[in-house]
Parts: structure tokens; C-alpha cells; sequence
């Protein structure tokens, strides 16, 4: 009897556990059930109503920056340097000696050619008196007259050597870093410096041959990674032929560089700006999800039957629905779509990555980083 009981107590212990997993498995299957049925939590995501802009058109361009003036110095006549009077990196005005070169024979026979000249002044003067009153014949006063106006002219040979012996800035400019040394001997055409003008800048750059371009049509000009050297100009020349590999046609814009940050053989970017204007339906880049079976964003909508459900951030739940879409042109962070979305339409902008079709979110813009036509980030 006494093993009957305890078998008995043992099925008793055994069957309330059997009970308590049974009602635990089966309240686990059922919460699965109602989370299946009520699908997954709502994702936080940044979101935007698309816009409906007028932007201008543009064709864009990779340019190179082209000094508007500039030059590389250099010596007309050989000579031993004796005097630099420049700065690398000085601002010179037109004019300004730059490098003066060993003039003292040069000066020594200004000297003697002076005193022959006053010397044959003072003959030619005496002779005219002496024709006036009859005692010098008029021959011998061609002579002396000849004679004072060779001197005059040997003189002023002389002058001019001394003053090749100076090498001048051609235009004002800045002056660029110096390749002469005082007393260095240079041999005609030596390279001493450069001269670059810095009224402004010119930007060269190529576009296809079909393109309608006429002079005087502005330009936005953009250095890569530094948006504070924005520069607007406008094209001053465009080359009458066409490059017979490429098929483009060469023009050239002129930009101010007041602050020379624009500087020669810099790499730049040029758009072009069209006469005509469109109207285009715009959002964020960063709202558009790239996959090799094309782009698209993420509408949000409100759910089939309307719902009183909220995140945690109390907004109301949506349902994002995806739409493929077809690009146009990009301006700054936003991006123009051609199909696809209507202005109004709220796009997601930033979380779509995690999206899929019909997903729940709920709208949180407070940590989203604020798309910009013309962005201008800080460098650190």
C-alpha cells in the first residue's frame, strides 16, 4: 500500500509539470500567433512632403581654372644679376623693377658718349654763329650738326641697354616664387619668376557638340570639397571648332577671383545655366533606394481602415508603401523624379534602408540631418 501512494504522489508531481509546460507552450504559441497577426513593431523613420520647384537647367562640365593673365618672367639681354626687388609672393603693380642686371660698363661709356655730346654741342653752337656772320662755310655746319646728332643718338643707344638691363612687371599681378640668385649670370630668355593677374580667373572647359551655347550665359563654378569657393560668371569665348575625337566644342568663362582662392590648373566643376527653366517634382536624395532592378523611395500612407495605434514618440503609425520611380537631374542634396511621385507625397528620407513593402513606422525628424539646395558642411 505504502509504494502504491508513493507511485501514485510521483504520476500526481508529474502531471501538474506536464500541466504547467502544456499552459506555458501554449501561451507562447498564442503571443507568436498575435504578434504574427499584428505583424512587426513600427520602425522610427525621418520623412518629407516632395516638392514642386522651378530649378534651372544646366549642363554640367569639368573645367580647369586658367589665369586671366599671366606670365613667366624672363631677361631680354644676358647679364650678372645685381639686384633683386621683389618678394616671392608679392603683390606687384605694372611697372615695378624686378630684377636689375650689372649696367656698369654700360654707364661708364654713358659717360664718354655725354661728354662727346656736350662736346658736340658746343662745336655745332659755335659753328652757327660763325655761318650767321659769314666766316664758316655751311658745309662745315652739316658736319658739326651731324656730328652732335650722333652723339645725341649714341647716348640714347645707350640708354636704351641700360634699361633692357631691368626686367619689369608687364601688368600688376602677383608675383610668384623666384628662380634667380644676386650675382647668377643669365643668358637671354632665363626663367625668373611667374606673374599671375588676379582680376580674375578664367575656367576652360568642354561640352558636346549639339549643344546650343552662346556668350554671355552664366556659369556656376564649384571646387570639389571646398563649397565656400562658389564662384558665378559667365562664358566670354566659345572655340569656333570642334575637336574632330571627341566631338566637343571648347569654351571659356570668366569668373572674379578677388580673394585668389581660385587658382591656375585647379580643378573645378561648371554648370552651365540654360535659358529655359522647368518645374520638377523634388526630394531628398538620400530617400532613394538604389538596387539593380531599379530605384525606389517609400510613401507613407495611412493603414487600410484607419488605426488609433502610436510610436513611441506619440505619432501617429503609417504604412510605407514602396514606389519605383525614375530620376532626373541633382541639385545639392535633392534629387528632381520624373515618375513616380506626386508633389505632397511624404517620402522617407532617412531609415529607408530598413524598409520593406507595407512596413509600419512612425515619423521622428527630431535626429535626421536637414536636406539642403546648397549645401555647405564644416570641415573638421
Amino acid at each position: 500500500m505504502r509504494y502504491v501512494l508513493a507511485i501514485g504522489g510521483l504520476i500526481l508531481v508529474i502531471g501538474a509539470l506536464v500541466f504547467i509546460k502544456f499552459s506555458q507552450i501554449s501561451m507562447l504559441i498564442g503571443m507568436g500567433k498575435e504578434m504574427q497577426k499584428a505583424g512587426p513593431p513600427p520602425q522610427a523613420v525621418a520623412a518629407v512632403a516632395a516638392k514642386q520647384e522651378s530649378w534651372e537647367g544646366t549642363l554640367s562640365a569639368v573645367g580647369t581654372i586658367a589665369s586671366m593673365k599671366g606670365v613667366t618672367i624672363s631677361n631680354e639681354v644676358p647679364g650678372t644679376v645685381s639686384k633683386i626687388k621683389f618678394e616671392s609672393g608679392a603683390l606687384v603693380k605694372k611697372g615695378d623693377v624686378l630684377v636689375e642686371l650689372d649696367a656698369s660698363v654700360e654707364r661708364a661709356q654713358v659717360a664718354s658718349a655725354g661728354v662727346r655730346k656736350d662736346l658736340a654741342l658746343v662745336t655745332a653752337t659755335r659753328t652757327r654763329l660763325l655761318v650767321k656772320e659769314g666766316v664758316a662755310s655751311k658745309s662745315q655746319l652739316d658736319a658739326d650738326e651731324s656730328q652732335l646728332k650722333s652723339a645725341s643718338a649714341e647716348l640714347d643707344v645707350l640708354y636704351a641697354q641700360i634699361s633692357r638691363k631691368s626686367v619689369r612687371a608687364p601688368f600688376a599681378g602677383r608675383i610668384g616664387i623666384r628662380d634667380v640668385n644676386i650675382g647668377q649670370y643669365l643668358t637671354p630668355g632665363t626663367a625668373l619668376t611667374t606673374l599671375e593677374a588676379i582680376e580674375g580667373a578664367y575656367i576652360d572647359f568642354t561640352l558636346p557638340q549639339q549643344q546650343k551655347v552662346e556668350v554671355g550665359m552664366k556659369v556656376h563654378v564649384t571646387i570639389e570639397g571646398a563649397p565656400e569657393l562658389l564662384s558665378e560668371g559667365a562664358v566670354v569665348a566659345i572655340d569656333p571648332s570642334v575637336d574632330a575625337t571627341s566631338r566637343s566644342m571648347k569654351l571659356r568663362a570668366s569668373v572674379p577671383n578677388k580673394d585668389e582662392k581660385l587658382r591656375p590648373g585647379m580643378f573645378a566643376n561648371v554648370s552651365l545655366v540654360l535659358p529655359e527653366s522647368g518645374s520638377l517634382v523634388t526630394i531628398p536624395a538620400t530617400a532613394v533606394v538604389h538596387a539593380s532592378f531599379g530605384d525606389s523611395v517609400f510613401i507613407l500612407e495611412e493603414p487600410e481602415g484607419g488605426t488609433d495605434a502610436k510610436g513611441p514618440n506619440g505619432e501617429p503609425v503609417k504604412i510605407a508603401r514602396q514606389q519605383f520611380v525614375r530620376l532626373g537631374a541633382r541639385r545639392g542634396d535633392f534629387v528632381a523624379v520624373r515618375e513616380g511621385v506626386k508633389a505632397g507625397d511624404e517620402v522617407v528620407f532617412a531609415g529607408a534602408f530598413k524598409l520593406r513593402n507595407k512596413a509600419p513606422v512612425f515619423v521622428n525628424n527630431a535626429l535626421a540631418a536637414k536636406p539642403e539646395l546648397d549645401p555647405r558642411p564644416e570641415n573638421h
